[in-house]
């Protein structure tokens, strides 16, 4: 255990102090002690460059979670009745989850990029008025985004709902037969208050995923068209490497820390409490 804790302890630990430290100073290109208080939170958040990145991330985080679990809980559904070649139909599913986000990036701007994706192609064949440039505009390049996301995304949520179903007793699918519930009812009334655990694990997942997007973002758009897709993961990165800012991007960094570490514990706070208030209740 001795390096594990080493790690945790010299590095984890020891950079987060920092991270934090730093963010209440007036650190430029190199750290520095120079002790301001607040001044880079109140900067941060007076930014509109800031303000636009994390409305992009709530957008993009909301249709990404959504997208993704409700095509994952389909596909489930779907691998669930037994059919033929499941084995290969589940690795197909699930291939887009092996790959980065890079790869999954440059393969998406090939296919939606004006010039050489689809929309060549279809004004090749003589359609001259057909568009498919959604990357190039402001309103709907964070729609591209979503859209490449779930193709990547959808095949973790899909294993980890599917295991959830194969949990679920038998005895269930006998009573809701006897009972005459059509099968498609049971699916969508009853199924998913049975595999809450899971929805809300592959939810989490899927969470911090869209808070710390950044290679999709920088591969396909670069943040554009002009702030369209600016996200915080790119904001932090561009005051550190490009604008020398360190005390600015350390600020924004740990605002995302706090972000996850409520996006996290707080369920998990929340279904505790919840649990005990209803023993309690029961115990009475």
């Amino acid at each position: 255990m001795t390096p594990t804790i080493f790690f945790v302890v010299v590095v984890l630990c020891f950079g987060l102090v920092w991270t934090i430290w730093t963010s209440f100073t007036a650190s430029k290109l190199l750290p520095s002690n120079d002790f301001v208080g607040m001044d880079q939170y109140f900067r941060l958040f007076a930014s509109n460059l800031w303000q636009a990145s994390v409305v992009n991330v709530a957008v993009f985080g909301l249709l990404f979670i959504s997208g993704c679990l409700t095509l994952g809980y389909l596909l489930a559904v779907l691998l669930d009745q037994n059919i033929r070649f499941e084995d290969g139909f589940r690795t197909i599913f699930l291939m887009s989850a092996s790959l980065s986000f890079v790869v999954t990036g440059i393969v998406w701007q090939w296919v939606l990029d004006p010039t050489y994706g689809v929309q060549a192609a279809v004004r090749s064949w003589g359609i001259a008025g057909f568009r498919f440039d959604f990357l190039t505009r402001q309103d709907t390049a964070i729609y591209a985004l979503v859209g490449a996301g779930v193709w990547q995304a959808t095949g973790l949520g899909m294993v980890i709902m599917l295991a959830g179903l194969r949990g679920i007793d038998q005895d269930i699918w006998n009573a809701t037969r006897i009972d005459g519930v059509a099968r498609w009812k049971v699916y969508v009334h009853v199924i998913p208050a049975m595999i809450r655990p899971m929805i809300a694990t592959a939810a989490v997942l899927l969470s911090l995923t869209a808070i710390k997007i950044y290679d999709l973002v920088v591969v396909m758009t670069g943040g554009g068209p002009g702030t369209a897709t600016e996200v915080p993961a790119k904001y932090v990165m561009d005051m550190l490497f490009q604008r020398s800012n360190l005390g600015q991007a350390t600020a924004a960094a740990t605002v995302m820390l706090l972000a996850i570490c409520l996006l996290v514990g707080l369920p998990f706070v929340v279904v505790h409490f919840s649990r005990k208030r209803i023993a309690g209740g029961t115990h009475r």
